[in-house]
Order: structure tokens, then sequence, then C-alpha cells
């Protein structure tokens, strides 16, 4: 690949493993800070449901056996970070049986489905509408209309939201508050099922892309702005070159790198930013099942998810370094 160097390669990739393994270590100390004995809040919700247990503290001791709590600290972090390079992540502790990687590749879809969706949607309009709010050839009519795009930008996700609820939700009744699906659908590749997928995923989408997009565009209307008056630019009008190239092919195109540097961090940890969003829809996905992961103290299945997420965030730089020379020549990996 044009600007690529083995040494850079073997550099970039060994730093990838690096932080894995700083972040997997970081997410089995944070949890283990935390006061509270997950095992007991466990029995404490068993007795809170059936009331009285017979025998809690050994039950408790038991448990601690059962997930390897009961151990020397040395010896949990060896057993997690063996779990770790062989991906087999363990039962939860709030909801045994289940074992934790089975319950990620449930709610991974969803997740996928609809926030990556709507983070796309938001990086294009948004990018799209700060470049036009630069442009010195956007008309005034459009120049002056954009900005009112920008309105929900300090909003926060969770906020709009709740609004979109009360509005759409409770007072026209177009759409359902919650859920991803309607009951009694059959799921699969069916036109019911997948009606009923969109019907639910518009508000939650429609609160990220309204809230994030403006970001977006801010963002892109600094970079267009300062590239206006680069040479280059100034060389492409002088040349008589197409307005719309000039405006694609050298404004956009190079405006958008810082762009697609924050979108790969976006994608990579896209989870973690939609816990509230998906927690107020009760929408069935990664962020709503770190929030159930918090609540009940469930050890394993907030590492397993926090592991998931440093995992994609991780990989996606990782892809986006190896191919930035690909999207602008200019950047190389090769020592002058």
């Amino acid at each position: 690949m044009r600007g690529l160097t083995w040494d850079y390669l073997i550099r970039r990739v060994a730093m990838f493993f690096v932080t894995i393994w700083l972040g997997a270590t970081l997410i089995f100390i944070i949890p283990r800070l935390a006061p509270g004995d997950p095992v007991a809040a466990m029995v404490s919700r068993l007795q809170a449901q059936a009331g009285y247990i017979e025998n809690s503290a050994e039950m408790i001791e038991a448990w601690r056996r059962r997930f390897g709590l009961d151990g020397p600290i040395w010896l949990q972090y060896l057993k997690y970070m063996r779990s770790v390079l062989t991906l087999d992540l363990g039962y939860s502790l709030a909801y045994f049986p289940s074992r934790v990687e089975e319950m990620i590749v449930d709610a991974l879809p969803w997740t996928v489905g609809l926030l990556t969706l709507a983070t796309l949607m938001s990086f294009v309009l948004g990018n799209l509408i700060g470049a036009l709010m630069a442009w010195r050839r956007t008309p005034g009519l459009i120049r002056n209309l954009l900005p009112l795009t920008l309105t929900f930008t300090s909003i926060p996700f969770f906020m709009l939201g709740i609004l979109l609820i009360y509005l759409f939700a409770f007072t026209l009744d177009w759409f359902p508050p919650s859920g991803a699906y309607a009951r009694g659908v059959e799921i699969g590749l069916n036109w019911e099922f997948i009606k009923s997928v969109i019907h639910h995923g518009t508000l939650p989408a429609l609160s990220i892309v309204l809230t994030s997009m403006g970001f977006w565009a801010l963002g892109m209307r600094g970079m267009m702005i300062t590239n206006e008056g680069e040479d280059y630019m100034i060389l492409a009008e002088a040349k008589g070159l197409n307005p719309f190239r000039v405006f694609w092919k050298y404004g956009i195109r190079t405006a958008v790198l810082p762009q697609v540097t924050a979108l790969a961090l976006s994608l990579g940890s896209i989870a973690g930013g939609s816990t509230l969003v998906e927690y107020i829809f009760a929408y069935p996905g990664m962020g709503y099942l770190l929030y159930q992961g918090i609540v009940n103290t469930d050890y394993t299945l907030i590492q397993g998810i926090v592991f998931m997420l440093i995992l994609g965030t991780a990989t996606s730089v990782l892809i986006l370094d190896l191919l930035l020379p690909l999207i602008d020549p200019r950047i190389t990996y090769e020592r002058g």
C-alpha cells in the first residue's frame, strides 16, 4: 500500500495489542474499586423476590468459588486475561446461567443496525451542512437556513429522546415509545418484522441524528474555511474548473480527513455513548445491556461489554491509520 512501510505497520500493530492489554487491565481493576460484593448483591435480589433464603452465607461463599472471586486478586487477573485471549467471557453474575458472549451476540446486531446507521447519517448530513455553510458560492437563502438544522446540537441525546417520546409517541401516537419490534411479529427476514424494526427504531435514531450532526457540521465548517484560502483552492478556481468539482474534490476531500478520524472513534465506541438512549427507549442493544450490568454490579458482563468497546475502537483506529494514505495521497508514513 502506497505511503506505508513495514516498520510503521509493525509498530502500529504492536501499539494495537498494547492498547488492548491496557484497556483490559483497567476494566478488570475499575469495577473492583466500587464498594459492594456482586455475589452478595445477587443473593439480596433473590431474597427481595422470594423472601428469606436459608443458608445465604454458604450460598454466597459457594457462588464466589463458582465465579472465581474467592482467590487472590492476581489469580483472578490471570484467569481474566486468559478468558480475554480466548474470548471466553464467562457467565453473567446477574443472569446466570447466561454466558456473557451469548448476551453480547444477541444485543450487538441491534446496536450495529440502529446506532451505526444513525451515526453515519449524522456524519454525512453534518459534514455536508458544514461544508455548504463555509462555501462562498452557497446561495444566500440556503446559507441562512442551514444554521437552523443545528438547533438541537446543545441538547443531550436522552433529553431529546424524552421530548420525542412525549410528542410523537404519547401525544400524536405515531411511533411506539419503547422496544425494538412489536409483540407477536415473527422474527426473521420478512417485511412485517423489518417494518416493525424501522417503526420502533425511528425515534431513537432521530434523537441521535438531530443532536449529533451539529458537531460534525461545526467541525467541517472550520476545516472548509481554513481550506478556502489554500493555494490549491485558489489555483483550481483560477483555472476555471467546475465549481462543484472544486467544492467536492478540492474542498471536502481535504477537509473531511479529521472528521473521518473522529468517525472511526465514534463507531468504535458507539455502544458506550448510546447507553442512556437505549435505556430510555428500552432498546435491547449493547448500551442497554451495559446499563443492566452496572445496575446489577455484574463484573463479568461489564468487563465483557467494555472489552468489546475497547476492541472495536482500537480496531477502527488501526484500520483508519492504514487507510489514510488511500484517502489522501499526500499522507505517507515513509521516512524522508
